[in-house]
């Protein structure tokens, strides 16, 4: 049984994320969105709101849980018996970025991480510009799912 794990603050999960999940759904057994929290960052939407989000927009998908979690992915990772991270990519600056941090899990832990490219209609897409538009009171509905649409 393959399951993956894919981490991230989700505040909010945007149409990126969702992409990225969708295309994640048919590679593994189960996968596992795992919020992960960080008491020194500040959040546009509680805890309860984005695990809220996620539920709602994947309501469907029998083999994907939402979870959260605190200190190192890697240790939630071997907490849950998962075989695989899941990052997406929008571009080479994220590639960079995420393959220091890919080497240094499978360092620790074995645990391999699995990189998917956002499609091109999602690339430009990321939480924090959807909080922008939201703290200035714009439309968010051709970046954000319907949940978080409808829940803001």
């Amino acid at each position: 049984m393959k399951k993956a794990v894919f981490p991230g603050s989700f505040d909010p999960i945007t149409l990126g994320h969702v992409d990225v999940i969708n295309r994640a759904i048919s590679l593994f057994d189960e996968l596992v969105i795992a919020i992960g929290i960080n008491n020194s960052k500040k959040y546009k939407f509680s805890l309860e709101k984005r695990v809220a989000f996620i539920k709602e927009t994947f309501k469907h998908v029998p083999n994907l849980t939402v979870e959260t979690y605190t200190g190192l992915t890697t240790e939630f990772c071997k907490g849950i018996h998962a075989d695989f991270i899941l990052r997406g990519l929008r571009n080479p600056a994220d590639f960079e970025f995420e393959k220091a941090i890919a080497i240094t899990n499978r360092k620790l832990t074995g645990i391999d991480t699995v990189f998917l490219l956002t499609s091109a209609d999602t690339s430009f897409i990321s939480s924090s510009i959807v909080r922008d538009i939201l703290k200035h009171h714009g439309d968010v509905s051709k970046f954000a799912p319907k949940a978080v649409v409808e829940g803001v």
